[in-house]
């Protein structure tokens, strides 16, 4: 039977089929324009549908989506290039190093949904074209460098469920975004100020966290740390009906005048009897002391109200730990000027300056649990802990029934999520590859310190691991406080950076910090913020990992050198002891407790990747002495 005229057509047609030269033209002009790496090989001789990372409607007539994350993009993207592709409706281009700003013209994308933009070098004001996409449905501008207000105008996106604006520079107040359709939203790790808009306190306080001056549910309420003196009471001037009558202020006149009048009478009489009744012979006796008090009974009597006072303010005191001696109390704590530092689940720091230029950094402590004695005696215990150089001491504490106040030394050169996800602009110094494998270096010193000490950190990441003066080297800090929290601060605390077994037990453990070392680690080979969306796939089927679990999905694909921070790749010859690096990580992020090593091995780990060390402060020699990386252990992915 001869094949049907109609269906052999309709087959052709569907052969033959291709988007508008007009979208092919786009497609080689984007790429054409931008710096990327090889990989990426689009032939003007085959299907435009069959390029790497385009996908295109099922009939091939129109391109639909375009995909490039981790391509090695290199700049700004070009005007008049994507957006010639009128049926877009998902474009990713996450994890390169796109920079300056979004073409105006991105506006034409009408039909949009979801647009990945981050991990990137993006710069200037929220792009004005993206409150113009009608159909958007998902937004990712993290870990960019965008800067100035967020505008109120993202309520014109009807459709918006997910939103991810966080680790970059917008500054001023949060604006009132009032999406019934928004599931997902973060801003943390910005310079917002002010308090959250009531439409936004659904969300978890890691949507806001990294914004200093941002304050309100579900961040701490916007109040001052150091409580400003009580207003002094008002004097009524008015009465209800507008004003005090006549009568009402001859009145007052005329009883303020007889009190004073009354008041210089006794005064008189007082200085003329003493002048009539003294007698010249009359010497003054001597002060006798008076008796001295009651002793206080310690069996089975009760101590007087006085003695209780007494006791209380003996015992609500500041009080000092460790070896190191301030000269103030608590009054000049309280007059200090203060700075807030940064806000996490446990407590806000300040910067205390006081009168005599004494610095300091005071934690005030939120949802403590544990009663005034286990309080104090936990915390004189890590107080008495012997000093190491890559462990910041507690110095001084203070409980009351209204604050609890830590107070350690302050260190000027900032913690290490500061430095390593700061502004990515041109202006930075980037954190090289020696400085990294310092503070690994001394992160694990601290934490093998601890541990030798019986003491559970509980609470690494990186804004807990403060700089030295020397920027090769470091100290953490925040440890060992999650026993005197409850249950739910745990479950909270270092999101990004939790053991498995913690999210499922909400208990500490040594091998708990070895997990959360792993991830520090990590953190300094990718550049990424563990608490950071991560994601992987494309378009719709992205889906949100955690940071080991990342690094496994790309290790596993032979793509390793995709791993590291595009920051470390400037430096030659360091390849080899990235991975030996990478192999330590990922052993301490295994997902069995008892497959991780101690925190004296992972030492002995890292210098076997990196060299030995010549000191006690977690330096390591200049290139050119290093050893040859260990071989991973068995559990190692």
């Amino acid at each position: 039977m001869d094949p049907n005229p109609l269906l052999l057509l309709a087959l052709l047609a569907l052969a033959v089929a291709e988007p508008p030269p007009s979208e092919r033209a786009a497609l080689l002009s984007f790429l054409s324009k931008t710096p990327h790496e090889s990989r990426i090989q689009w032939n003007s001789s085959t299907p435009t549908c069959s390029w790497v990372g385009v996908t295109c409607d099922p009939n091939g007539t129109t391109v639909t989506a375009l995909r490039l994350p981790g391509a090695g993009l290199v700049g700004t993207i070009p005007p008049s290039t994507l957006s010639n592709l009128p049926s877009l409706r998902i474009l990713s281009l996450h994890s390169n190093r796109l920079s300056g700003s979004l073409p105006s013209d991105f506006s034409n994308l009408t039909l949009l949904r979801s647009l990945y933009l981050h991990n990137n070098l993006l710069s200037g004001p929220f792009p004005p074209a993206i409150p113009l996409l009608p159909h958007l449905t998902r937004l990712d501008l993290s870990g960019n460098n965008f800067s100035g207000e967020i505008p109120f105008s993202l309520n014109n996106l009807t459709r918006l469920s997910r939103l991810f604006l966080q680790h970059n520079h917008f500054s001023g107040s949060l604006p009132s975004i009032d999406l019934v359709s928004l599931t997902s939203f973060d801003v943390s790790y910005n310079a917002l100020n002010g308090s959250v808009p009531r439409s936004l306190d659904r969300f978890p306080e890691s949507s806001f966290t990294g914004n200093l001056d941002l304050c309100g549910s579900p961040l701490p309420p916007c109040t001052p740390f150091f409580p400003a003196p009580a207003p002094a009471p008002e004097v009524p001037t008015k009465s209800s009906s507008g004003g005090l009558s006549t009568k009402a202020i001859i009145g007052i006149s005329v009883a303020g005048g007889l009190i004073v009048i009354i008041l210089l009478t006794v005064l008189l009489v007082c200085c003329f009897f003493r002048c009539c009744h003294r007698r010249p012979r009359d010497k003054p006796k001597p002060d006798v002391p008076p008796p001295p008090p009651p002793p206080v009974v310690s069996g089975g009597g009760e101590p007087s109200r006085a003695a209780a006072e007494v006791d209380d303010a003996e015992t609500n005191r500041l009080v000092f730990v460790g070896k190191r001696g301030y000269g103030f109390d608590l009054e000049d704590l309280l007059r200090a000027s203060a700075e807030v530092l940064g806000k996490g689940s446990v407590g806000t720091s300040y910067k205390a300056v006081l009168e005599d230029g004494t610095t300091v950094v005071v934690k005030r402590l939120k949802d403590v649990s544990a009663p005034k004695p286990d309080f104090e005696a936990h915390v004189e215990t890590i107080g008495r802990l012997d000093e190491h150089p890559n462990v910041l001491p507690l110095r001084a504490f203070y409980y009351s029934k209204d604050e609890k106040l830590l107070v350690y030394d302050y260190l000027p050169s900032g913690s290490l999520s500061a430095l390593l996800h700061g502004s990515r602009g041109s202006g930075r110094t980037p954190l090289d590859w020696e400085s990294r494998a310092r503070i690994a270096m001394a992160a694990g010193k601290g934490l093998a310190h601890l541990h030798s000490a019986g003491i559970v950190n509980g609470n690494i990441k990186a804004s807990n691991v403060i700089l030295l003066p020397e920027p090769e080297s470091a100290a953490i800090s925040d440890f060992g406080l999650t026993p005197v929290f409850p249950p739910s601060t745990v479950s909270r605390a270092s999101a990004g950076y939790r053991a498995p077994e913690v999210t499922a037990t909400l208990k500490v453990t040594f091998k708990s910090d070895i997990y959360s070392l792993g991830v520090l680690i990590l953190e300094l080979l990718t550049g990424r913020a563990p608490n950071q969306a991560v994601t992987v796939g494309g378009g719709e089927d992205e889906g949100v990992v955690d940071l080991p679990r990342w690094v496994q999905s790309v290790v596993r694909e032979e793509w390793t050198a995709e791993v590291f921070d595009a920051e470390l790749m400037r430096y030659p010859g360091v390849e080899e002891e990235m991975v030996g690096l990478l192999q330590v990580a990922m052993a301490c992020v295994s997902t069995m407790p008892d497959s991780r090593p101690d925190a004296a091995e992972v030492v002995r780990m890292i210098e076997n990747v990196v060299g030995r060390t010549g000191d006690e402060d977690g330096n390591v020699p200049s290139r050119g002495g290093s050893g040859a990386p260990s071989p991973p252990p068995a559990s190692t992915p």
